[in-house]
């Protein structure tokens, strides 16, 4: 009988190229919150795959991006290299055919770790004609001596199982380092705070987004129904209004869209009130961040 292999894989790339996309597919279920927009995910989340041969620890990770000039995002980038240090192989995602400054940024990082480092060239559906594809293969290749060189498409489930057969090869034989039944190593209250900002990113636009975060005040689990009470933090005045909407209309709709997918999360009727409050710069500052939950690895 063949060892258990167990170990951890960190998902890496720079912003928007299909991560927390690629992490939630191979997991059949949402662990990450996902957006057209950058910078989505802010922190370092465990995805646990169990099988009978194998225990993969996928490791979601922020977009490594050059523009750090906010205590945030340095905290991020922080966050994404940290996570290399653990682990046992490394999935490089990039986007097939949109290679850029940001990514040889990630792959000069990646090429002073020892881990072996699969690159993984996501979004493969969108190259048109096919043929190209081999050829966006073959420079990859040139780029770097990676272990190995996959195309997929997360979106459309494309080379998923070739990816999550050949990933326990790089695995030390160990014993599982978490529950079978273990989707993720985040609380329920913290997936709730990612909720929420997902539907905030998606119904709002430009730069507001970025200068917002949520904390849960109240979580209690009643008879008939949970009751959260969370207030959204942004970082100046003028973003409360936007975020509210006119006639509350903006916090009503991501209100309605969070409670929605928090009811189906944990199966039972959910009362959900939001309040937008504001807190000066809280991005820039290592004390606010700390304070919002952020982890300063």
């Amino acid at each position: 009988m063949s060892q258990m292999r167990c170990g951890f894989v960190a998902v890496v790339g720079r912003p928007n190229v299909g991560k927390s996309t690629l992490i939630n597919a191979v997991m059949g279920s949402k662990v990450s919150i996902v957006t057209a927009k950058p910078q989505t995910t802010r922190h370092r989340i465990l995805a646990v795959h169990t099988t009978d041969a194998a225990q993969i620890i996928f490791v979601d990770t922020p977009g490594l991006h050059r523009k750090a000039g906010k205590a945030m995002n340095r905290m991020m980038n922080r966050t994404a290299v940290s996570a290399l240090a653990d682990a046992d192989v490394v999935l490089f995602v990039t986007e097939a055919g949109r290679w850029n400054e940001e990514d040889g940024d990630v792959l000069r990082r990646l090429q002073m770790i020892s881990a072996p480092v699969v690159a993984v060239l996501n979004k493969v559906d969108l190259v048109k004609p096919k043929e190209k594809l081999l050829e966006l293969i073959a420079q990859t290749s040139a780029r770097n001596e990676f272990a190995h060189i996959l195309p997929i498409s997360a979106t459309k489930h494309d080379n998923l199982d070739v990816l999550m057969g050949l990933l326990p090869d790089y695995l030390p034989e160990s014993p599982q380092l978490f529950p079978a039944g273990m989707h993720t190593d985040r609380s329920i209250e913290f997936q709730t705070t990612e909720i929420i900002r997902e539907k905030l990113t998606l119904n709002l636009h430009q730069e507001v987004p970025y200068g917002l975060t949520v904390q849960i005040e109240r979580f209690e689990t009643g008879a008939e129904r949970t009751t959260i009470n969370a207030i959204i933090w942004v970082e100046r005045d003028s973003q409360k209004g936007i975020v509210v909407g006119k006639g509350g209309s903006v916090l009503k709709r991501v209100g309605k869209a969070a409670r929605l997918e928090l009811k189906a999360l944990l199966g039972r009727p959910v009362h959900l009130e939001l309040w937008v409050k504001v807190k000066d710069n809280w991005a820039d500052s290592d004390k606010d961040l700390q304070s919002l939950g952020y982890d300063s690895a």
